[in-house]
């Protein structure tokens, strides 16, 4: 028997072993980090695409009617709510268990 370590299992399925953590990928929710939340609203909204184009984590999500944020990702950083043309995304502070 040889003395080599066996490779982790993303190294055998990419050959890279940069993104491994420990013995394997980890999803973790971002969005309980945020502090601050974005809200559009729906009237508001002109579906510019320019909170979906400068979002950088990519939560924001198309609907029917506007753009929406997926919060399990969304950080809060509000920038989704700088470059909105038509004001319509306020970002609101969160409010946390006492």
């Amino acid at each position: 028997m040889s003395d080599t370590k066996v490779p982790d299992k993303l190294y055998q399925l990419t050959g890279d072993n940069v993104a491994s953590v420990g013995k394997g990928l980890y999803v973790v929710n971002t969005g309980l980090w945020r502090y601050q939340r974005p809200v559009t609203d729906p009237d508001l909204c002109k579906r510019c695409s320019a909170c979906y184009m400068y979002c950088p984590v990519g939560c924001k999500v198309e609907l029917n009617t506007h753009y929406d944020t997926n919060l399990d990702w969304c950080k809060g950083c509000g920038i989704c709510a700088e470059v909105c043309p038509a004001n319509a995304i306020t970002m609101f502070e969160e409010v946390g268990e006492e």
